[in-house]
């Protein structure tokens, strides 16, 4: 099963699900705010995906941690960060089963499921 993860109201993750109902693809969407994550599934993503892919460092959220937090931030922390900001995520990020994609562009979907 196909599972889009992002926020409603992110226009990028619009975008991708727009193209993804276009396309009559079945999939599942997975709101970190409303449906959350776990610390363990956090990890696998930074273990499959690498950390600077998966995380936004120019987001609004990134910018208001603290500079502690963001001092600090590495591979032992970072799942444990996530978990609680779930918006660092790039979005969306797209678990087709078999691989994790993160961010939209149409050429690259259009090659993911051709």
């Amino acid at each position: 099963m196909i599972t889009l993860y992002g926020i409603k109201n992110c226009d990028t993750v619009k975008k991708s699900r727009d193209w993804l109902a276009t396309n009559n693809i079945e999939y599942r969407f997975h709101d970190f705010r409303v449906d959350g994550l776990n610390q363990k599934q956090v990890e696998n993503w930074i273990n499959e995906i690498g950390l600077d892919a998966l995380v936004n460092k120019r987001s609004t959220t990134w910018k208001e941690l603290d500079e502690s937090t963001k001092t600090n931030f590495d591979e032992k922390n970072a799942a444990a960060v996530i978990t609680e900001n779930p918006t660092l995520i790039k979005r969306p990020l797209l678990d087709t089963g078999k691989q994790k994609h993160v961010g939209f562009k149409e050429a690259e979907y259009t090659k993911i499921f051709s």
